[in-house]
């Protein structure tokens, strides 16, 4: 079966990968300059640095172990994330500062941009994890450029038409890349999903490297989450990475005790534990702007815990047999997407109660809910655009005894026949 591949990826993976990176080469050698001022928000270069190497962890081994859960899958699973990643990266930065050579003729580029670009592209990275192991590389590629696209223009709109703020309107990264995915891998739904695939299954062993990424997730969180909070208010930062952190703890220990009761044997479970002791980081995430107080935070964490893992063990059953939506790491909705949505609701009611002029509360209301329908609506629609591109036969998809085979487009010389 291998020449059946080989074609596929040499025909099509390496033209794309080559014309877009000569592409983008060519708008960096002329439109593209690194900002001269040392200065980032009132921050020198040696105390942003760490952030950023923090958000490029989690983004690049984070996701990247995360993904090789499956048993044949680790190789695809760890390096499609990083080729996805980077090329996401490069595409964010261009789009992120079209606003900056309207206005200047360059797009300046410093640590700031930089973290903003791998955060656009972890809406991406949330999304592939969705239709891990029934797409080819190509695919991924197309479904990272396309989302950060739509990414982007869901967050101008947010800033231009609703004024959001810069923080908040990233921050719902979670939501958008949760529905995105969720959308594409209906559209590329395939005949016998209902079933197991032959190759859809995990090990102690695939298990543990996928729990790496896990803990990575979880120890750089709080950096992810405060990194864009305004440096000249210093005791703001510091809240947003306490709250973070206590979300986090509260959602881990929160996560095993729910894990234990819906077993039938009182034991825990490994998904349930690596997927669902985020989902705290995730809700304060979008919330942080708002979040004051150790146990606002902390309550936030311990419903996002109950809801993200009474979501994981029930809703991919569910999901695939009402709507035909096969979410291969089964934790888009209930890791990303739900307490995305408990943290949207998180910064409505507590931004209400801080509010004492009724007149505002309204007027908050209106807009903070016309954010959320924006959101979804755009990712929904940029979803249903990039799987209906992705049906084409043209992209060659593997077949259904090939899906999640690294052999399918990987070398093995070990495996090879010799004559």
């Amino acid at each position: 079966m291998a020449p059946q591949y080989a074609p596929s990826l040499r025909s099509r993976l390496a033209p794309l990968l080559l014309f877009l990176q000569t592409g983008f080469i060519i708008i960096y050698a002329f439109y593209i300059q690194i900002e001269s001022d040392v200065k980032v928000d009132g921050t020198n270069f040696s105390n942003f640095y760490p952030e950023f190497q923090d958000v490029n962890a989690m983004v690049i081994l984070g996701f990247g172990f995360l993904c090789t859960f499956l048993v044949r899958y680790g190789f695809s699973g760890s390096g499609f994330n990083l080729l996805v990643a980077v090329m996401a990266t490069q595409w964010a930065i261009i789009l992120n500062g079209i606003e900056s050579w309207y206005y200047r003729g360059k797009i300046r580029v410093d640590l700031r941009s930089l973290v903003v670009a791998e955060m656009c592209t972890a809406s991406a990275l949330i999304s592939i994890g969705a239709v891990l192991g029934k797409t080819n590389p190509v695919h991924l590629v197309l479904i990272a450029l396309l989302e950060v696209s739509g990414f982007v223009l869901n967050e101008w709109l947010l800033q231009t038409l609703l004024t959001v703020r810069p923080l908040n309107s990233i921050m719902l990264l979670h939501i958008f890349g949760a529905f995105f995915g969720l959308m594409v891998t209906w559209i590329l739904h395939r005949k016998g999903s209902g079933q197991r695939f032959e190759k859809e299954k995990f090990d102690s062993k695939t298990g543990l490297f996928s729990m790496l990424g896990t803990v990575f997730l979880w120890m750089f969180w709080p950096s992810f989450n405060s990194v864009l909070v305004d440096n000249r208010t210093p005791v703001r930062k510091l809240g947003a990475v306490c709250s973070t952190y206590l979300a986090l703890a509260v959602s881990a220990v929160t996560a095993a005790a729910v894990s234990v009761l819906s077993s039938p044997k009182g034991k825990l479970n490994l998904i349930h534990i690596q997927s669902c002791i985020l989902a705290g980081g995730v809700a304060v995430g979008v919330s942080i702007s708002v979040v004051h107080q150790p146990w606002e935070a902390m309550i936030i964490g311990f419903i996002a815990a109950i809801l993200s893992t009474i979501g994981f063990q029930y809703l991919k059953i569910h999901m695939l047999l009402a709507f035909q939506c096969h979410d291969t790491c089964s934790s888009t909705l209930s890791t990303h997407g739900l307490p995305g949505l408990l943290g949207w609701l998180a910064h409505f009611l507590l931004q209400i109660k801080d509010c004492d002029d009724h007149t505002m509360a309204v007027q908050f209301a209106v807009f903070h809910i016309c954010t959320l329908l924006n959101t979804i609506a755009v990712s929904l629609s940029m979803g249903i655009i990039t799987g209906l591109l992705l049906k084409w036969n043209v992209w060659r998809p593997p077949q259904n005894k090939k899906c999640f085979d690294d052999q399918a487009f990987w070398e093995f010389p070990h495996l090879a026949v010799r004559k």
